[in-house]
């Protein structure tokens, strides 16, 4: 049975869908499965930076935050200010970005982060306009620290689609190694993984 907060992420989640259905690309929040298989990336010791694009109602922050080691720092970029507002209630314990991945340098910048140890995403990218998924992935590319890592995902059932493709092409344009994982079976629709590091080229000048 589900908890009350995460009844309250779940109502959340879909009355943004609702409202902007083109920026939350999905039927529901990912399930804790996804969740862990996207948290792949987060280191477990140290006190690293993780950055979480597309944190929507917090179901993947959830989990990254249980991986993540005492002293570590969570930011969750969050372009909807009414998912922003909610994540900051519910997760206090994040920093809550309320602004648009494709500036992503600048916002850390703005938070006094250099680089990001591991960037997690929950971003549509099927709905993005090829100029949008090249800036997004160079900022990607940018903000990480040297041995840092990558993860997104997509749904199984598009990824023969032609914008999947053309998108998992852009992976291996800005990454050395990306590596897919085992269906998630137990997700509304099943999804996939991608873990990408060691980026290729820079990204684009922040601003």
């Amino acid at each position: 049975m589900p908890t009350p907060t995460r009844s309250r992420d779940l109502s959340v989640f879909v009355n943004a869908a609702l409202r902007k259905p083109g920026l939350v690309g999905a039927v529901s929040p990912s399930s804790a499965r996804l969740a862990e298989q996207l948290s792949v990336v987060v280191p477990r010791s140290g006190r690293p930076t993780v950055v979480e694009l597309g944190a929507g109602s917090g179901a993947v922050s959830r989990v990254v935050g249980k991986r993540l080691p005492t002293g570590g720092r969570h930011l969750a970029v969050e372009i909807d200010p009414t998912l922003a507002d909610h994540l900051r209630a519910a997760h206090p314990e994040l920093t809550v970005v309320c602004g648009d991945a494709a500036r992503l340098r600048a916002l850390l910048g703005e938070e006094q982060v250099g680089s990001a140890d591991a960037v997690v995403s929950g971003l549509p990218w099927s709905l993005f306009a090829v100029e949008a998924q090249r800036r997004i992935l160079g900022e990607v590319a940018g903000a990480l620290a040297p041995g840092g890592g990558f993860s997104t995902f997509a749904y199984r059932h598009a990824a023969h689609l032609a914008g999947a493709r053309r998108f998992r092409r852009l992976l291996d344009e800005y990454f050395d190694e990306v590596v897919t994982t085992r269906t998630v079976w137990r997700n509304v629709p099943p999804a996939l993984v991608y873990v990408c590091r060691r980026p290729r080229v820079p990204g684009p000048a922040a601003g």
